[in-house]
């Protein structure tokens, strides 16, 4: 009896072991294989969102992820191609100047969910897109921007004059305004999305022509404010802690929300193509603000604040302008 008894224990633990092995297997088996492709290094501000967002599901175990960087405009299509054929199930990455080819690469892999950024909208069956719609922040950042400058001249230095960048221009813009309607703006586009010392020389050029606050849309543009003494607005990410004493506001982008429905509805097996821009506002804390309190006049910070309020509730709409900003006369 007692040996009997001994052996049913052991049998149960056998089974309770093999049941834990096959549930730790069925769960690895269940991540998603996710492959982003991207044209600069990770470090760049608005990848670093998307790779720091996907580092967070893999790190959860959600996902197996890999990835490319640096791959240039004429390799890219090709990446995206061998991903799908090893097996990827998402494919994550942004197609700006190359929605053609990217978009017939989803067309031959209609098994594959692809979640581009991208300027225009999604496909059927399984070409979605996504933007950093964070012109809420950004507006929020421009109403600190036009109550610190002194000279009533900002200067704006971007990458391309392209919708996802004109569009946090306005609203920066606009916010500077509401609180400073004799505010001038100084813009200015070099060209490039990774090239801090042009950047940083048309900073140099609009602190010359007056400008005492900075909008940094691109790298350089912080460094060129600390030589000069001027304060500047940050963009996509929080730089503070690098310019500290010169960043007084920044409008941040938080990919997390985006890239975790993403990755439900290919788990689920419910992707099919949609925009996924919505999951960029602050709503869904797809955006943030963030300020130097220290920096910013205490009238500034509560004014701030009441209008994040409002934005949160749905009681303020922050406009929407794709066109290029330009400068003042």
């Amino acid at each position: 009896m007692k040996n009997t008894s001994i052996t049913r224990r052991v049998m149960l633990a056998a089974a309770v072991a093999a049941s834990a092995l096959m549930t730790a297997g069925a769960a690895a088996a269940e991540k998603v294989k996710v492959a982003a492709i991207y044209t600069l290094p990770v470090e760049q501000q608005w990848i670093s969102r998307i790779h720091k967002a996907l580092n967070t599901a893999a790190d959860r175990g959600d996902i197996d992820y890999t990835f490319s960087e640096n791959v240039a405009n004429t390799d890219y299509e090709r990446v995206m191609r061998e991903y799908a054929e090893q097996g990827a199930q998402l494919i994550v990455g942004e197609v700006f100047g190359l929605e053609r080819a990217a978009r017939k690469v989803a067309k031959d892999y209609p098994d594959t969910a692809f979640l581009m950024g991208s300027s225009f909208g999604p496909v059927a069956p399984n070409f979605s897109v996504f933007d950093n719609w964070i012109h809420e922040p950004s507006y929020l950042t421009g109403m600190v921007a036009g109550a610190a400058t002194e000279s009533n001249v900002i200067g704006m230095v971007g990458g391309y004059a392209i919708p996802e960048v004109n569009r946090l221009m306005h609203a920066f813009m606009d916010g500077a305004r509401s609180v400073n309607p004799d505010v001038k703006f100084i813009v200015n586009f070099i060209d490039s999305w990774y090239d801090p010392p042009k950047a940083k020389e048309s900073a140099f050029a609009m602190m010359d022509a007056g400008a005492d606050v900075m909008y940094a849309e691109r790298f350089g543009v912080s460094d060129a404010a600390v030589e000069r003494g001027v304060k500047a607005v940050g963009n996509v990410i929080d730089t503070s802690g690098d310019y500290p004493g010169t960043i007084v506001a920044s409008a941040l982008w938080h990919m997390e929300a985006t890239i975790d429905k993403a990755i439900e509805n290919v788990a689920g097996g419910s992707f099919e193509a949609a925009d996924y821009g919505q999951y960029s506002f602050m709503a869904y804390g797809g955006g943030s603000l963030v300020m130097d309190e220290t920096l910013v006049a205490p009238e500034t910070v509560t004014a701030v604040k009441a209008k994040e309020a409002e934005i949160l509730d749905g009681l303020f709409r922050v406009n929407v302008n794709d066109d290029r900003p330009v400068s003042d006369n």
